[in-house]
C-alpha cells in the first residue's frame, strides 16, 4: 500500500502553549473519548465556529 491518497490530507501544524491544568484536561478528554488530541481540537473548532459571526 504505497502512497495512498487521502481525501482531505492535513499538512498544517498548529502549536499552542497551554497550562498544566489545560493539558491534564485534554489528557482526561483523550482517555474518556478514546480520541486523539488532534481530533478533540478539530471538534472544538467546529463547536466554536458557529458562535463567531463572519467565519
Amino acid at each position: 500500500m504505497m502512497g495512498t491518497m487521502k481525501e482531505k490530507p492535513r499538512y498544517n501544524v498548529v502549536s499552542v502553549r497551554i497550562t498544566d491544568e489545560e493539558c491534564e484536561r485534554l489528557r482526561q478528554l483523550q482517555r474518556k473519548t478514546m480520541k486523539s488530541i488532534s481530533e478533540i481540537m478539530r471538534e472544538a473548532i467546529q463547536q466554536v465556529t458557529p458562535q463567531v459571526k463572519g467565519v
